[in-house]
């Protein structure tokens, strides 16, 4: 069983009524005790309870992997037929707009996260208890990761500082813009890195490298990439975090073929070395499809699966998300992370005899291999497809080694010779040796950054957003509109609600 943070879904607002009776020879009297949202926060214990609270948004952010991913062109969206989850079809070509019940559940779930968060906020003063600072530093951590998923999504958004939406709040309070959200973002950050441990108390939790890691992310897509490389080399320089190389792995892992690359997408890599921020997950609980937000599994795993598979390692799953021939002809001969990335089932199931799947819309006979179900215990709760334990590395150490690349190569006093050494140290994981070290500087350098982050972030919901940050989107991604698919459309029924308060992204009314 995995020891980390469990996250489970707790109804913050709390209404409770309890009668009690206080007697003796003279007196029989009622007295009536409730805690609601206004008189909540009165010990340390409710500060946590609200703060698990805040972290359980974390699950529902496996939409945004999924539509990250196939939003790219790493990815067709496949599924069981053309018309299976309309909306993750029209992310894939392009033709999306505002009405789109999958853009509006990634808004919907991201506000939830945003608002537990500022419940905590709003009464940061109530109560004060030894640790305050910490759980303060938890909540203002997730609202910034919250935001960071919702502008880097939809743009502007509606913000209200340290304090709930109210009802009517959205015909009143206007959408911030991008530079404004990122401004709160990196503040947060900027608390949270100062005031949260280096360890986290229980797996899953935020960590101060977490914060300064999500904080460079910021400031690289806020493109600050002074402050970006700063920060990343801040984190850098702790040496909490490295790369997994084979001397991490075990010796039935070297010998079923394991790569250290691979080991990082294995249970046992779980909360490894290399995880800077990880979500979790577990199949303790089940969910349903008509509610996806109350699974304590990660649905992308079961979405991602080949559809009727039989045969060892992996198990049944809806056929979404397929790597497409283009990304799998990104890697390089002798890139050990092909292997583990895309699941081939051209050479896996001649390999494997008696293994079969049932090929469904868009078939590639490609997987994608980090982030698939594998065969589960008995005892897994629900559907299988939904509760799959695969956690989710939001944050690896790759990731920090070559964004801190982008930022050197791109900083006003540009250090390349440092960029070149953050890429290489990733690529010598990947293949071994010194002889793919890359030598470029400027521009080519930065190509180089960006294709190397392509193949070591496939599958993981990346491409996307590295695309339109880049300004490559419209040459490569089939369908996308310039100065219009960089963000999404703000789902119809929040425009509605605002009654013209809110103007629609660019080019999708």
């Amino acid at each position: 069983m995995k020891k980390y943070l469990f996250i489970t879904i707790i109804t913050i607002t709390v209404f409770a009524t309890m009668t009690s009776s206080c007697s003796d020879d003279f007196v029989n009297r009622p007295v009536q005790y409730s805690i609601d949202s206004e008189n909540y926060f009165n010990s340390k214990s409710d500060y946590e309870n609200a703060v698990i609270a805040a972290y359980d948004l974390l699950q529902s952010t496996f939409i945004n992997v999924l539509m990250g991913e196939i939003a790219s062109d790493n990815t067709f969206a496949g599924g069981n037929s053309p018309t299976d989850v309309i909306g993750y079809q029209q992310i894939d070509q392009m033709t999306h707009g505002p009405v789109n019940e999958n853009l509006k559940q990634l808004w919907d779930w991201m506000f939830a996260g945003v608002q537990r968060a500022n419940y905590i906020l709003e009464f940061k003063d109530k109560t004060d208890f030894e640790g305050k600072n910490k759980i303060i530093a938890e909540a203002r951590f997730l609202r910034a990761y919250y935001h960071f998923e919702l502008v880097k999504w939809f743009g502007g958004i509606p913000m209200k500082g340290d304090a709930r939406f109210s009802p009517g709040d959205e015909t009143l309070i206007p959408r911030s813009s991008v530079s404004e959200v990122y401004a709160s973002i990196q503040n947060d950050l900027i608390y949270a890195a100062e005031n949260l441990p280096a360890t986290p108390a229980q797996q899953g939790r935020a960590t101060s490298g977490a914060a300064l890691a999500l904080l460079g992310k910021a400031y690289l897509y806020d493109k600050k990439y002074d402050q970006a490389a700063d920060t990343f080399g801040k984190l850098i320089a702790t040496g909490r975090y490295r790369l997994v190389q084979i001397a991490d792995l075990t010796s039935q892992q070297i010998s079923a073929g394991l790569t250290p690359f691979g080991s990082i997408f294995e249970e046992a890599g779980e909360n490894g070395p290399e995880s800077v921020f990880e979500i979790q997950y577990t199949d303790v609980e089940g969910a349903s499809y008509g509610q996806l937000q109350f699974s304590e599994g990660n649905v992308a795993v079961g979405f991602a699966g080949p559809f009727g598979y039989e045969g060892p390692v992996f198990a049944d799953g809806n056929n979404f998300n397929l790597p497409t021939p283009k990304i799998v002809s990104a890697f390089e001969a002798g890139d050990s992370r092909k292997e583990v990335t895309i699941l081939d089932m051209a050479t896996w199931i001649p390999q494997n005899p008696g293994s079969k799947y049932t090929k469904q819309n868009q078939d590639t006979g490609f997987f994608n291999r980090k982030y698939i179900p594998r065969k589960r215990r008995a005892e897994a709760a629900g559907d299988v497809k939904l509760t799959s334990p695969n956690n989710y590395r939001a944050i690896r150490y790759a990731d920090v080694l070559l964004m801190a690349a982008e930022a050197y190569n791109k900083s006003t006093v540009v250090n390349d010779e440092l960029a070149r050494e953050y890429l290489n140290e990733v690529r010598r994981r990947a293949f071994g040796d010194e002889d793919h070290d890359i030598t470029a500087s400027g521009a080519a350098l930065a190509d180089f950054i960006q294709a190397e982050r392509r193949v070591e972030f496939a599958g993981e919901g990346i491409r996307f957003f590295d695309l339109v940050r880049t300004g490559k989107a419209a040459q490569e991604i089939p369908g996308f509109t310039a100065n219009k698919n960089e963000i999404f459309p703000i789902p119809i029924e929040e425009i509605q609600f605002a009654r013209g308060n809110w103007d629609q992204n660019p080019n999708y009314n």
